[in-house]
């Protein structure tokens, strides 16, 4: 933990927003270099102008390279694109629709200008593509979710509304990476001239009835306080509780590029992490002030959610409350449809879906693996221990196949008007029935070498027999649900798990570990972990 933690940020922490555009501009990236080429991870291509991994260079390329799949694809519709409040994510948006011109694209932006928050683009395609087009629509959206205010992210959604597969973005990535190397040249450009618009704030909160019992939450009379943290929901809430009649507050409605306002996260960053105690700092100091208090990240697709009796939940607490609540208030879904969670959440899930009797679906870490299924409803909610989660319309039909941080803050709000409790009174209530986990994730060195052997492991490669004094029941290298490799392993006993990941972005690996028998354990889990996989990287 940095020592100012928590704390509000000076102007030395600032970004020179200026300086970072400027850059976005002059820097021209190598494509040769690692860190300068073009790489799509879980949620699109991230990086900053400032060390040439987020140019306009660089989304020239992306642009073309989405236009030129896209056609592959037979994909004719329109193209709703939006951004979030990052300082890079409006000129990377002129910067597409340039491109997205020239080629012929019909590309949707906001109406009102305003940003669009992923799940609210997320909708919009599903919207388009459930209306009975002839064609089909996709979209890209410009936000790097929760990263630091020197970062841009871009990411395509195709016709199913959620993350890009791998097969996607990997032809995506390299397409770009062939541009940019070519200098660009085969990449069409064009001023933008009468480029359609589309009310993504106005269409997305309509609906919102569909999915939320927002009877019960006025009924009730409850306070509601939303932060959005600086982010793309920030104009979202106030027609929320116009639209619905609700008690609801936005906390802070400032928008700053450069996120003056925000408490540094764990590490000293400026971060828009709404389930980190540090970066939620100054909203925890409202929590006395509501019955439910809530944030969301810079593209909200990300939540977090306070009560005046516990404070900041931890994300897979609120997962295992919002799953137990919603099975067991939506009585149109599926008795069939699964409960989905990817497998470095909590064995709460696993708990709570087996007293439901309900079909648990655990797949690798990424949201995109939940979308087939809430697509055609098999699985009815899906969520990730890292504080993003969607789930179906009351009707048991699609809502959103991206993380909806405004629907999970929203859904908190009806638990608590149509239950009288708080979900940390509720997940405490859990911990009654089914024992009280303690779960971590930290990290350990590694080099290039080590991560690109840990994300090739197999479950085989795992000789220990036993872990933390138990014996080991399972030694995974591909998900239970669907079958789909892991990218690292996760080793498991009757009381404890822990999963392995190399980092994306650091010479590191990541270690998620969990007990049900106390934080003593739990280190002792994380030790051998290490232990574990470090012998099975040298084997």
């Amino acid at each position: 933990m940095n020592a100012r933690a928590g704390q509000q940020a000076q102007e030395s922490d600032l970004i020179d927003v200026p300086a970072l555009i400027a850059a976005y501009y002059a820097l021209v990236p190598d494509v040769t270099n690692p860190d300068q080429k073009v790489a799509f991870g879980t949620s699109g291509h991230r990086g900053s102008s400032l060390d040439s991994a987020f140019n306009e260079t660089h989304i020239l390329a992306i642009t073309q390279a989405i236009v030129e799949y896209r056609a592959s694809q037979g994909i004719t519709g329109p193209l709703f694109i939006g951004k979030d409040t990052h300082a890079l994510s409006r000129p990377a948006e002129t910067t597409a629709l340039e491109v997205l011109e020239a080629n012929g694209v019909r590309a949707l932006v906001d109406e009102f200008d305003d940003f669009v928050p992923t799940p609210a683009l997320s909708h919009a395609i599903i919207s388009y593509n459930r209306a009975g087009h002839d064609d089909q629509a996709d979209g890209i959206v410009i936000t790097p979710s929760h990263n630091p205010p020197r970062d841009g992210g871009f990411k395509y959604n195709p016709p199913h509304g959620g993350p890009a597969d791998s097969d996607a973005t990997s032809w995506i990535a390299n397409r770009a990476n062939e541009l940019i190397a070519n200098e660009n040249r085969d990449v069409k450009a064009a001023e933008p001239s009468g480029v359609e618009t589309y009310d993504y704030r106005g269409e997305y909160v309509a609906d919102l009835a569909t999915i939320i019992d927002f009877d019960a939450i006025k009924k009730s009379g409850i306070r509601i306080g939303a932060d959005p943290l600086g982010g793309a929901s920030v104009h979202y809430w106030q027609l929320i509780a116009d639209t619905y009649g609700i008690d609801l507050t936005v906390v802070n409605p400032v928008v700053d590029p450069a996120w003056g306002f925000m408490t540094l996260d764990w590490d000293g960053k400026i971060r828009m992490d709404p389930s980190s105690p540090s970066a939620m700092a100054s909203v925890l100091s409202h929590k006395d002030d509501f019955d439910i208090l809530t944030g969301n990240d810079a593209d909200a697709d990300r939540h977090g959610i306070v009560t005046p009796d516990g404070g900041l939940m931890n994300p897979n607490h609120f997962l295992a409350v919002a799953i137990q609540y919603l099975y067991t208030h939506r009585p149109q879904w599926s008795e069939d449809a699964a409960i989905g969670k990817t497998l470095v959440s909590s064995t709460m899930i696993d708990r709570v879906a087996e007293s439901l009797g309900r079909r648990l679906w655990e797949v690798p870490v990424g949201f995109k693996w939940f979308v087939s299924g809430l697509i055609d409803g098999s699985v009815a909610f899906g969520g990730e221990e890292s504080a993003g989660a969607s789930f179906l319309r009351r009707d048991g039909t699609a809502w959103t196949t991206d993380k909806d941080g405004i629907i999970l803050a929203l859904l908190a709000s009806e638990i608590v008007a149509v239950t009288g409790k708080t979900p940390s009174q509720l997940y405490a209530e859990l911990t009654e029935k089914f024992g009280a986990p303690v779960y971590e994730r930290v990290d350990a060195v590694a080099t290039k070498a080590q991560k690109a052997a840990l994300g090739k492991i197999t479950g085989a490669a795992i000789t220990a027999t036993e872990l933390a004094g138990e014996p080991i029941l399972a030694r995974l290298s591909e998900a239970p649900g669907n079958g789909a490799a892991v990218g690292g392993v996760k080793v498991v006993t009757d009381n404890a798990w822990f999963a392995a990941r190399p980092s994306g972005t650091e010479d590191v690996y990541k270690i998620y570990a969990e007990s049900f028998r106390g934080t003593e354990h739990l280190r002792q889990v994380q030790a051998e972990a290490k232990l574990i996989v470090d012998a099975a990287l040298a084997g």
